[in-house]
């Protein structure tokens, strides 16, 4: 009696271990997709108009001989 009850123990320790080897991976994929998507967004974002003249100063002073 004692020794089938033994590989039950072991198989539901194995079977608890693959579920939350299991939801550990979904919820890595979940956050990889939600932070795809934030990137995604911030890419698209339009450029401020002050960092746009910044750089373009900057370029003037570099094609002056300036830097």
């Amino acid at each position: 009696m004692i020794e089938n009850s033994e590989p039950t123990r072991r198989n539901s320790a194995a079977s608890d271990n693959e579920a939350g080897l299991e939801e550990a991976r979904l919820r890595q994929q979940a956050i990889g997709v939600k932070l795809r998507h934030m990137f995604d967004e911030v890419v698209n974002e339009p450029v401020p108009d002050e960092f746009l003249d910044i750089l373009r100063r900057a370029d003037d002073r570099t094609g002056k001989g300036g830097a």
